[in-house]
């Protein structure tokens, strides 16, 4: 790989990271490219090549992850919400849906003992969010 691939790879981590750590602040493309050096259009064409996912998706997915973690230790889904930046409950559940295959309610309802036994590395990664895969397939996996 050229230094300069390695580069643009760096920027785009740094990017990457600042949604991880920022991911319940208000968060535009515009603030993500900053943050890679790169303009808004140029960085969200580079970062879905590089990571699979437009940055916003990322950023969504990032949100309904620890909405999860929140729901798993019993916070209302409302909290949860606006706890992880979402300003719209209709919206965050409809993207909980489509992410976690149930809505948040029934994600919350639901017994997650198993993954109370688990280690927290093991649990974190047994309960990432994937795009068409259901709370189901998720336990089945697990």
């Amino acid at each position: 790989m050229a230094a300069q691939d390695l580069a643009k790879l760096a920027h785009l981590r740094r990017a990457r990271d600042l949604i991880d750590r920022e991911y319940a602040r208000p968060l535009d493309v515009a603030t993500m490219a900053r943050q890679a050096l790169m303009s808004p259009a140029h960085f969200a064409r580079q970062f879905r090549a590089a990571y699979g996912e437009t940055p916003y998706s990322y950023l969504m997915t990032r949100r309904i992850e620890r909405a999860m973690a929140l729901l798993r230790a019993g916070m209302s889904v409302t909290d949860a919400c606006m706890t992880v930046g979402c300003t719209s409950l209709g919206s965050f559940s409809s993207r909980f849906t489509e992410i976690v295959g149930e809505t948040p309610s029934a994600y919350r309802l639901r017994e997650h003992g198993a993954m109370a036994a688990m280690p927290a590395c093991v649990a974190k990664v047994a309960t990432r969010p994937t795009r068409g895969a259901t709370g189901k397939d998720r336990e089945a996996a697990a």
